[in-house]
């Protein structure tokens, strides 16, 4: 499969008004202005009429991740190659394409139970972006084809996950981390891969072997194209009393400089800068030892 980019997420939430005030006044989105007035908060940071949903829900989670497909063509062929290899899809109706705003789209899940949404065809509103903080832009490449960013998910079957990902979906293998938490030596500690799909980003997509995550996200990744951007709103973060769940610092496989918050739903936020792009051709994955150059210093609020 050709899959271009992250376009979108999907968040439900029991109180979204909880992530208009956060996403506006503390990340820097714009409402989305050609959106509907239905009760749901939609968040826009470029020229795609949003990249964040959160819906009216009972639960608080991260529901679904929405991956963009290059063509009709491409979202045919991967219709049917779900189906050989027995993987169970739904197709939405046309008009709940309209509502996603793209023109064909279906919902799945891959083996740990993450929900996705593989779509072709998405609409440019060209509703000028002009966030409420002052931010500049959001590195999203021409016309939004690098995506919102990037999405860090759990995956308890991370062997199976990854090879959904990988075998099926057509990711290519960015990176690879496996930590141990503690001194113990019959610690088997936890993975983390890596993933890119068709689009310069250094990754879209990793995979936590994370054994149960009640919110279905370990962090989202949002970048911005000013260094300073990212010490204004972690100014602003200090101001509000989030909990910063790491602090500044630089990683070592993406290059990316950025400071991890708290979400209303419980996930992390990371926001940075100067991640890398990456020419894929002739590409060789790499083993990371170390997760940070310098910084990140990570620590969890009180439940």
């Amino acid at each position: 499969m050709d899959v271009r980019s992250l376009a979108y997420v999907v968040i439900e939430s029991t109180e979204p008004q909880q992530w208009l005030d956060y996403g506006t006044n503390i990340l820097g989105l714009m409402v989305a202005p050609t959106m509907p007035q239905d009760g749901n908060v939609y968040l826009k940071l470029d020229t795609r009429p949003y990249r964040f949903a959160i819906v009216k829900s009972d639960q608080n989670r991260l529901a679904r991740c929405g991956w963009e497909l290059a063509d009709e063509a491409g979202f045919n062929d991967a219709k049917a190659e779900l189906a050989a290899a027995g993987v169970a899809f739904e197709e939405a109706s046309a008009a709940d394409a309209q509502a996603r705003r793209v023109r064909g789209l279906i919902r799945l899940q891959d083996p740990s139970g993450n929900g996705l949404e593989l779509f072709w065809g998405g609409e440019l509103d060209y509703a000028k972006f002009i966030s409420p903080k002052g931010i500049s832009g959001f590195e999203t490449g021409f016309n939004g084809d690098m995506g919102l960013g990037h999405a860090v998910l759990p995956a308890a079957k991370l062997k199976e996950t990854h090879a959904f990902y990988k075998e099926l979906l057509g990711f290519g293998d960015s990176d690879y981390m496996h930590f141990k938490f503690s001194p113990d030596p019959d610690d088997p500690g936890q993975g983390l891969n890596f993933m890119h799909v068709n689009n310069p980003r250094h990754h879209s997509l990793a995979l936590y072997e994370d054994p149960a995550n009640p919110v279905g996200c370990v962090h989202l990744m949002l970048e911005v194209t000013e260094v300073d951007e990212v010490g204004y709103c972690l100014d602003r973060v200090q101001e509000a009393e989030i909990p910063i769940i790491s602090t500044l610092g630089r990683h070592t496989n993406d290059n990316m400089l950025s400071f991890y918050m708290a979400t209303p739903t419980g996930f992390a936020m990371e926001f940075g800068t100067d991640g890398l792009q990456m020419d894929w051709e002739g590409f060789t994955p790499t083993v990371t030892s170390l997760p940070s150059l310098w910084g990140h210093k990570f620590s969890m609020p009180d439940a």
